[in-house]
């Protein structure tokens, strides 16, 4: 019997169309992290502030509102760069909002490490955020790997053991994230006349090396929690009858 004659055992596309399967490994971490170019732009203006900040503080080349202006305008730059070829400015915008209220706090109060403080009040919501949300028994992370890796479903709240493994993986966002914090503002406090660079040095290492570790093993966690779970019965799999 030809396929698409009335008495043909064909199903809608909507049955049969089966769960296409997880991208690679790389392919996710790419677009969890935005990719290295996403990572570069994210993390440019910040690095340029600390580079530049640093050479003018010690070698008094220029003021501190110099080195606030060429991380500002680089942040601008990347976003206009990325507009002018129809690009996503996603990343670009967080540098520039980012830099642009910390330039505006620190300009205002005259001292570098004030650039620092909406990153670190970002820190404050975010961990606030993360243990809020495992109370309650809706682990942000969860949420998260939903929107970016796995089209928005909610397959990982019906899955007893991927909302277990958000829940303590939540958990261990917010301890990190919270250490980080902890660091940043021993150091903020410090009145040493060195304490801006050390802070723009925290801020490096504490920045997106952390949380490409903690996205890794996020993904890793999910993908095999993933792989373990039985494939689902297809329509038409039954064995044919011998009689």
């Amino acid at each position: 019997m030809q396929p698409g004659h009335p008495g043909s055992r064909t199903t809608p596309a909507a049955e049969t169309d089966e769960e296409e399967p997880l991208p690679p490994f790389s392919v996710q971490m790419a677009q969890q992290l935005g990719g290295v170019r996403g990572l570069v732009e994210s993390s440019i203006p910040i690095t340029l502030f600390i580079v530049v900040n640093f050479l003018g503080d010690h070698y008094k080349w220029w003021s501190l509102q110099t080195s606030l202006i060429i991380a500002v305008g680089a942040a601008l730059s990347m976003a206009v760069y990325r507009l002018t070829r129809r690009e996503s400015v996603r990343h670009a915008l967080n540098g520039v909002f980012g830099i642009a209220l910390g330039a505006y706090i620190a300009w205002k109060s005259g001292d570098a490490k004030d650039v620092y403080l909406p990153g670190m009040l970002l820190t404050v919501g975010y961990v606030l955020g993360m243990l809020v949300s495992v109370l309650i028994r809706r682990p942000l992370v969860g949420w998260l790997w939903s929107v970016t890796l796995d089209g928005g479903t909610t397959r990982w709240y019906d899955n007893p053991r991927l909302r277990r493994a958000f829940m303590w993986l939540t958990v261990l966002w917010a301890v990190v994230y919270a250490l980080k914090l902890g660091v940043q503002i021993l150091i903020y406090r410090d009145t040493s006349a060195d304490s801006d660079d050390l802070l723009g040095i925290a801020r490096l290492a504490l920045g997106w090396p952390p949380y490409a570790l903690l996205a890794a093993l996020t993904v890793w966690r999910a993908r095999r929690i993933l792989r373990d779970e039985p494939e689902p019965e297809k329509d038409g799999d039954e064995v044919p009858s011998t009689g």
